[in-house]
Formats: structure tokens, C-alpha cells, sequence
């Protein structure tokens, strides 16, 4: 299925701007559309804008507005004459959703309902959510809040199509781990052995699913030039052990003299993630080598029009237990390409 949407002559909305997905994803759309009409960053962080300004030269196509998802009415207004919208938004460090849940609530689903709301009233062309393999079986107040998240924008579709008379199109996309990004062990593991040349871990056997930025943003093009709308787009990616990632990080950074400490499992941690689960797999398809694309419980029949002959996905769920694993050789090749990491 080959389908054509550029963002060349579009306003580009982005919450969640700053983080770190929010950074590589606007320097891409800058340099894959150099005809993008601007790109606009919707983020509460005053700092992180006039660092990220700075960064981007004062790019005149870039503009930088504070505000908070959950603030509905400046949401709205600062959407105005947007086409496209990336909802990058969220509270998504474990242990700190877990000690704050209700802070979890009001962003990541309260926040995810105001993107759905605004975006019809604005007659948004397409909606693209990021969310997160903690979603799949949540253990976690932050898994939890982006499943409902998920629901909210998949279902949103069809719930609200007596409103939607522009057709907003609500598409998501679901990940593991991606190198680099805040809250990621690597840069954590830099530093610890940087400061007491020492690792901590929670279980060396558990496993975490891996990609390189650059690639996980190339899935965020896919799901906008490719999709339908009502489809969640799901990376395929490789797995490496805790204990995989602390030793190539201890070759890299460490000496003979570093140590790895097992402190035991945090609050709300998994000890395997899933990306596609029993319950999901049977609406699973191959998209692509990188992506499954899976379907939604309401308005399936629909995209199984668009998705019915491409290949299913075969086996019980995906699993970073299951999935393609990392040896230590495979994941420093891998850190390698992370130029950041070594300045």
C-alpha cells in the first residue's frame, strides 16, 4: 500500500517539542520537507525552548509556545491553522508517575483527550500519537495512562465522526526504548560510572526492547505519508539484557576496576516488555521489515480493506523476551552510531 501525504506547504503541531524525541523529529521534518510552512512546539519547559531556539539557529520556519496539554483553551488557540499534529506530550518516568499518579492522569489522558477535542474543533488533518510499549498489559501508572491514551485517539476514529465533519484521521504509533531519549539507561549508566564508576541494576536477566533514534523517528514519517487513520503502528525492534547493555557501557566508559550492583526491581517495573500481545496478535499485520501495523477493535472491517493482504503477524505476542536479541558485540556496533553518547 503506497499512500501520499507531505507536510511540504503544512503547519506542523508539536507537543511535547523539546524532549528528546521532539528535537530529532523536527530536525528531520526541517530537513525531509524544506518546504514545510512551520513547524510549531507546543511544550511547558522554558528553558528547554530557548536551548532548543538556540540550537536551531532562530529557524524562522520554528515557532516556540508555552503551554501545558491540559490547558485546553490555550491548546486550542495555539493549534490554530495547523494541518498536522504530533502528540509528543507526556509524563513518562516510571518511578515518578508512580508517586504521582493523578499527575499522570491529567497529562497523559486528560491531556490526549484535549489533543482530540482541539484538533476536530481545528479541523486537523492527521493526528499522530506516541506512545509506549509500557502501554501493551500495563503494570504501571504511566502504562496504565498510555493505554488509555491509546484507546482515546484510536477510538476517537469513530466516536466522534458525527462532529468530525473534516475527517480528522487519529493514528498511533507504539515503541520501546529508544537510545538517548530522557529517562533512557544509557546516558544514567554513563554518568554513574563517570561519578563512582559503578552500575546499577534491577535484574540482570531482564530485557529491554532497543533502536536508534534516528530510525524510530523514520516510523513517525511512515505512519503520516502512509496511514489510513485508526491504525497503530508498532516498531520492530531488537532486544538486549540488562546485563548486555551494563557491560558494553562498562567497556565503553569503565576501567578493570568497574562494578555492576543488582538492587532489585523498582515499583511498577516489568521484567519483559510487549509491543503486540496474545489478545492483539490476531489483528496484526506486516507492514513493512521495520513495522506491524495492528487494527482497532472498532472500525476494523474498514482497514482491513487496506491491510487485509499484507502478511499477519505470526506468533503469540511480541515480546522483548521472544523478540531478535542483542549480543554485546551487536549492541556496542549499535551504540557506536550514537554520536552523542562520546561527546
Amino acid at each position: 500500500m503506497k499512500q501520499t501525504y507531505s507536510l511540504d506547504g503544512k503547519v506542523v503541531f508539536v507537543t511535547g517539542g523539546t524532549g528528546s524525541w521532539g528535537h530529532e523529529l523536527v530536525r528531520q521534518i526541517i530537513d525531509r520537507y524544506p518546504k514545510v510552512k512551520e513547524v510549531r512546539i507546543y511544550s511547558r519547559g522554558e528553558h528547554k525552548q530557548v536551548e532548543m531556539k538556540e540550537e536551531f539557529q532562530n529557524s524562522p520556519k520554528i515557532k516556540f509556545i508555552i503551554g501545558d496539554v491540559r490547558d485546553k483553551n490555550i491548546l486550542r488557540l495555539s493549534m490554530l491553522g495547523s494541518h498536522v499534529l504530533f502528540h509528543l506530550a507526556a509524563l513518562k518516568h516510571v518511578p515518578v508517575c508512580e508517586n504521582n499518579p493523578w499527575e499522570a492522569v491529567l497529562t497523559n489522558i486528560y491531556g490526549a483527550q484535549n489533543v482530540i477535542e482541539t484538533a476536530i474543533e481545528n479541523k486537523i488533518e492527521k493526528v499522530i500519537d506516541v506512545s509506549t510499549d509500557k502501554a501493551v498489559e500495563p503494570l504501571n501508572i504511566y502504562g496504565i495512562t498510555k493505554a488509555c491514551g491509546e484507546k482515546l485517539m484510536i477510538n476517537a476514529n469513530v466516536n466522534y465522526s458525527h462532529i468530525n465533519s473534516h475527517k480528522t484521521k487519529f493514528i498511533c504509533i507504539r515503541g520501546g526504548n529508544v537510545l538517548g531519549t530522557n529517562g533512557s539507561v544509557i546516558p544514567l549508566f554513563k554518568k554513574q560510572l563517570q561519578l563512582h564508576n559503578e552500575i546499577t541494576i534491577t535484574d540482570p536477566t531482564m530485557t529491554r526492547f532497543l533502536m536508534n533514534t534516528k530510525e524510530a523517528i523514520g516510523l513517525i514519517f511512515t505512519s503520516i505519508e502512509q496511514s489510513v487513520g485508526g491504525e497503530t503502528f508498532v516498531m520492530n525492534m531488537p532486544a538486549a539484557t540488562i546485563e548486555t547493555i551494563a557491560s558494553v557501557m562498562i567497556k565503553l566508559f569503565g576501567n578493570k576496576g568497574s562494578r555492576i550492583k543488582v538492587i532489585g526491581g523498582r515499583p511498577g517495573e516489568k521484567k519483559h516488555e510487549v509491543l503486540i500481545s496474545k489478545n492483539e496478535s490476531d489483528s496484526a499485520y506486516v507492514f513493512s521489515e521495520k513495522c506491524y501495523v495492528l487494527l482497532p477493535q472498532l472500525n476494523k472491517k474498514e482497514l482491513l480493506r487496506f491491510y487485509g493482504k499484507n502478511k499477519k503477524f505470526v506468533g503469540d505476542e511480541f515480546s522483548s523476551k521472544t523478540t531478535t536479541r542483542l549480543n554485546n558485540y551487536d549492541f556496542e556496533k549499535l551504540l557506536k552510531k550514537e554520536s552523542w553518547l562520546f561527546q
